[in-house]
């Protein structure tokens, strides 16, 4: 019981260091899922395999946006509960993982396997990219039981002392993923299908990793008889807390078919590649400050609970300080060396010769996402949705999708490439989204040091 107990007393510096750093390599192991999967498509099946692996990913996007609505929220409560010391209800959320990701991960999958085509058609599918991306699919539908229960155990392993066993259960999944992919993809010639299926039983094998640690009865947090029925007060403020990760996975998805179709008028079936591949090389990084935000939820939760403002502030800092220096790096290489990134992924002419300079106009002020992602998940992480919601929604509905939708007319008005239209708004939405951010954050840091000099 003493490890997470230590949110409140060990230095802040060195708790970050201890809970974001394997929570990085769990993430950044994490984001090999679909870079592993792209790099073996992109050479091994072509372009337009790449192409449908893209329109595909804003349904999966979607897929986890309900994932993380249970996870995140209920991650964020076993931390402030554990920072209460009402260890019971900390138990109780535990059970309520498992049950709520069951039913929802059945609706989903449900639905998406009835409507499965007209969803990626309107995700941006050609008639030559559909049946790469109803291909990869079905089997992630299938299987999407298993990538729920398994995010939102692996969040509450986290919150409840255990970040090494986090990192584990997620090396595990991507080991395996590694090895299964050449397999399935190529000695057994299923192409995308087999790349699906290897993600799925990659994520079979950590389930049973997690079930084993929560199956012992001398950790803290441990199945028992009374936890697995639903707690109405447990399910709503779980969920009220994951509302914001929620919607802005949600958020994301539906800007990226906005996106896909935009990418679609003005470029193409190549021009989604693109997009594909800028993503997937922005995704490492992004999944370096996603770990850096886990590190710090547990942190700055638990200490909200025990009303340790100070405390909390500092977290903040140093994470925001930390991610922003990664993204800076991005930017860094996108502008210096754009095509070496690409050429992981493929070696087609064409493909690169439309990626590189997307690449440089996308990330052209990608150093300032970092503090962005950070200060939402801030707001998530000690319990305040409203304003981690409104957050999440700046960048995604307010600013990127009328950005995309009327640059690209723009640019072609004034004589420019409507395609550049296309990419433009990406980074302004970037900038209007941080700035946003910062003015928020100056705001709530003021009433947090007015309680401090009152308490």
């Amino acid at each position: 019981m003493s490890s997470p107990l230590t949110l409140g007393t060990e230095p802040i510096g060195k708790l970050l260091r201890q809970y974001a750093l394997p929570a990085i390599i769990a993430m950044t192991a994490s984001s090999l899922y679909n870079i592993v999967d792209s790099v073996f498509i992109g050479h091994g099946v072509g372009a337009l395999a790449l192409s449908g692996l893209t329109v595909a990913k804003p349904f999966m996007d979607i897929c986890a946006a309900f994932g993380s609505l249970v996870g995140v929220g209920a991650s964020t409560l076993v931390a402030i509960k554990l920072g209460q010391r009402d260890y019971e209800s900390a138990g109780r959320v535990l059970g309520n993982v498992i049950v709520l990701n069951i039913l929802l991960s059945a609706v989903v999958t449900a639905v998406g396997l009835i409507w499965l085509d007209p969803i990626l058609r309107l995700f941006g599918a050609s008639d030559d990219t559909l049946r790469y991306a109803h291909d990869y699919m079905v089997p992630i539908l299938i299987g999407n039981v298993l990538t729920h229960i398994y995010f939102g155990l692996n969040n509450v392993l986290r919150s409840s002392g255990h970040p090494n066993s986090s990192m584990i259960a997620t090396i595990v999944a991507v080991g395996a993923n590694i090895i299964l992919d050449p397999v399935f993809i190529f000695w057994l010639d299923m192409g995308v299908r087999g790349a699906a299926l290897a993600t799925m039983i990659s994520q079979a094998i950590a389930v049973i990793w997690q079930f084993t640690i929560f199956c012992n009865p001398d950790e803290l947090l441990h199945f028992t008889r009374r936890m697995w029925r639903l707690d109405p007060r447990i399910v709503l403020d779980s969920l009220a807390i994951g509302l914001s990760p929620f919607l802005m996975n949600l958020a994301h998805s539906f800007v990226v078919i906005i996106l896909n179709n935009q990418l679609k008028a003005y470029g193409g079936d190549m021009a989604i590649a693109s997009y594909g591949v800028i993503n997937r090389v922005t995704f490492v990084f992004a999944m370096i400050v996603m770990g850096l935000n886990q590190g710090m939820q547990p942190i700055a939760g638990y200490n909200f609970g025990a009303r340790k403002y100070d405390r909390m502030l500092r977290v903040f800092r140093l994470t925001a300080l930390w991610a922003t220096g990664v993204t800076t790096l991005v930017f860094l290489l996108a502008e210096i060396c754009p095509q070496l990134l690409v050429e992981v992924f493929t070696h087609e002419p064409d493909l690169i010769r439309m990626s590189v300079p997307a690449m440089r106009i996308v990330l052209c002020v990608f150093f300032c996402t970092g503090f962005q992602m950070v200060t939402g998940n801030f707001f998530t992480s000690i319990g305040m949705p409203g304003k981690a919601i409104f957050l999440s929604l700046t960048r995604q509905v307010l600013y990127l999708i009328p950005l995309a939708l009327l640059l690209p007319g723009l640019f072609t008005f004034y004589g420019f490439s409507g395609l550049n239209g296309v990419w433009a708004s990406l980074p302004a939405a970037d900038m209007l989204s941080a700035l946003t951010a910062a003015a928020m954050l100056i705001w709530q840091i003021r009433s947090f040091r007015s309680r401090l000099k009152a308490g």
